[in-house]
């Protein structure tokens, strides 16, 4: 017979094999909860736990002025909707005892003497200590109380403007809401990740249930049976990835401003990928555990810490950039983003195109090629 006549037949052999592979789905709770509670649960919990935003800061404040001029500038602090402020201590054991026992996460001093120097000289001094375990923290409290400070002067008639002004204008993220940032980037997440869980128990499942035997005498090709398991995992990821930008454009109102078939054709290779690699996993291991295990540790924390989800690659060490280039969502977040926030067009995204899909051949080809020696052996 043909190569041509031999197609609708390889037609029916995937269908059936999709068809097998989408009912077992369907009648396993666990796969269920895997592929809808999973991805609910940590975006909502992603997406209001990842906050850059500063708010509720405690600041002890220590008057020892107590003029109208002190007490305004400790009223512009606590109008603030980033201090709380409370009475602090002069002390510089008292400032140490706060910050150990995380009562205060900033002390501010005004000296006596503060409302005289203020009127008669052109600087006049407090003294602002800011607990810096958390570096990037201490450098927005800072901030936020030079901010004030500078209020205060502007308010008070003593600010004096500098010979040209900056004028920035902040595009695709003008309010700085974080969860423009880390929303697009929580989809990067759990697709790889749901994808490539759901897909690592697929040839070990066969195993540990004794069908495997079936397809081995089973004249099935590799391939057919690849594609018969993958096509309806690509069906149910991105009925994931459509609750994901529901969830995150509905509730944390994250715009979308570029093409959305454009969005669908990158995430539709990027879950290619994904499931390719949970393939890849369950060929390898042995039993459902251990392909589960292994998705997670391949997609999980890699894809949290040298993707650029959280931390910039530019400021990684050397080797962890070069180790970044094996993550696949190092690759998807410029497209999600880019697609979501600015608008970006196809051409503009080439390079993580290629590579992702250079990505998908490899992992396709080895789960492939590793499958085919199972049935041979």
């Amino acid at each position: 017979m043909s190569r041509a006549g031999n197609s609708p037949i390889r037609w029916r052999r995937m269908a059936a094999f999709a068809r097998k592979e989408f009912l077992h789905i369907l009648h396993d709770p666990r796969s269920l909860v895997i592929l809808f509670v999973l991805p609910t649960i940590q975006l909502i919990m992603f997406g209001y736990a990842l906050n850059l935003e500063i708010q509720k800061v405690t600041l002890a404040v220590a008057d020892l002025d107590n003029t109208p001029e002190s007490r305004a500038l400790v009223e512009h602090f606590r109008g603030s909707r980033i201090f709380t402020v409370i009475q602090g201590s002069v002390d510089e054991k008292a400032i140490h005892k706060l910050f150990l026992r995380r009562q205060a996460r900033a002390t501010l001093l005004i000296q006596k003497g503060f409302a005289r120097t203020y009127r008669s000289q052109p600087v006049t001094r407090v003294q602002v200590v800011v607990d810096a375990t958390d570096p990037n923290a201490a450098t927005l409290i800072q901030n936020y109380i030079n901010e004030i400070i500078l209020q205060f002067n502007r308010e008070a008639g003593a600010y004096l403007p500098p010979p040209f002004r900056i004028a920035p204008t902040i595009w695709f993220n003008p309010e700085l809401k974080s969860s423009y940032f880390f929303v697009p980037g929580l989809l990067a997440l759990l697709l790889i990740m749901i994808s490539a869980l759901l897909t690592s128990i697929t040839v070990t499942r066969e195993k540990e249930t004794g069908t495997m035997e079936q397809i081995l005498v089973s004249p099935v090709q590799p391939l057919e049976i690849i594609a018969g398991k993958l096509s309806p995992y690509v069906l149910l990821a991105f009925l994931d990835a459509g609750l994901i930008l529901l969830i995150g454009v509905g509730i944390f109102k994250v715009p979308f401003v570029g093409n959305p078939l454009l969005l669908i054709a990158y995430s539709l290779l990027y879950v290619i990928t994904g499931l390719s690699l949970g393939l890849l996993f369950s060929t390898i291991a042995p039993t459902q555990q251990v392909a589960m295990m292994m998705a997670l540790t391949a997609t999980l924390l890699p894809t949290i810490m040298l993707s650029g989800f959280i931390f910039p690659i530019p400021s990684m060490p050397r080797v962890l950039q070069w180790i970044s280039h094996l993550i696949p969502a190092r690759y998807f977040l410029p497209m999600v983003r880019g697609v979501m926030l600015k608008g970006n067009t196809a051409d503009q995204l080439i390079m993580p195109t290629v590579v992702l899909v250079l990505m998908a051949v490899l992992l396709l080809a080895l789960a492939r090629g590793k499958f085919k020696t199972d049935l041979e052996a």
